[in-house]
């Protein structure tokens, strides 16, 4: 949708003339330009018949039991939990060994320190992200909404 408009008239002028946003004195500027310009009529036409199709699409709700995130069975419940102890367990054993190799290992001062400040810094940013989910679930006005 091109604005051709011969006196480069601003569009956005008329989106906001079509929305009702425009101060009186602007409002009026747009409806003495309109009745002069074919343009811009044509164009405020486009844009009304583009907001009367978006205003009146429908669109269809999946079931209520598309929304639901939580396994559908009782094996499926079991094999997620099952899975997620396991990987609890797996990283906890691996950061165990690689905390034994890293103290253990014959490594510079320069080394021990690039490692460690790498290793605070992420831990820094995993605990801001912790303390905003956490403030944000206390008080979040939609965590009770489900759809």
């Amino acid at each position: 949708m091109a604005n051709n408009c011969p006196t480069a008239f601003d569009e956005n002028l008329i989106s906001g003339y079509l929305d009702g946003e425009l101060t009186q004195a602007a409002e009026q500027k747009v409806r003495i330009h309109l009745e002069d310009c074919v343009q811009c009529r044509t164009l405020l036409e486009d844009l009304r018949t583009i907001r009367e199709a978006a205003m009146s699409t429908e669109f269809s709700k999946p079931d209520d039991t598309q929304w639901d995130e939580r396994p559908r069975g009782g094996a499926s419940l079991v094999a997620r939990g099952a899975g997620w102890i396991l990987a609890a367990v797996w990283a906890v054993v691996v950061g165990a060994y690689a905390l034994w190799e890293f103290i253990t290992m014959p490594a510079s001062p320069i080394e021990r320190l690039l490692v460690v400040g790498g290793l605070t810094a992420l831990a820094l940013l995993f605990a801001s992200v912790l303390l905003d989910r956490i403030r944000t679930a206390r008080t979040d006005p939609y965590r009770e909404v489900e759809k």
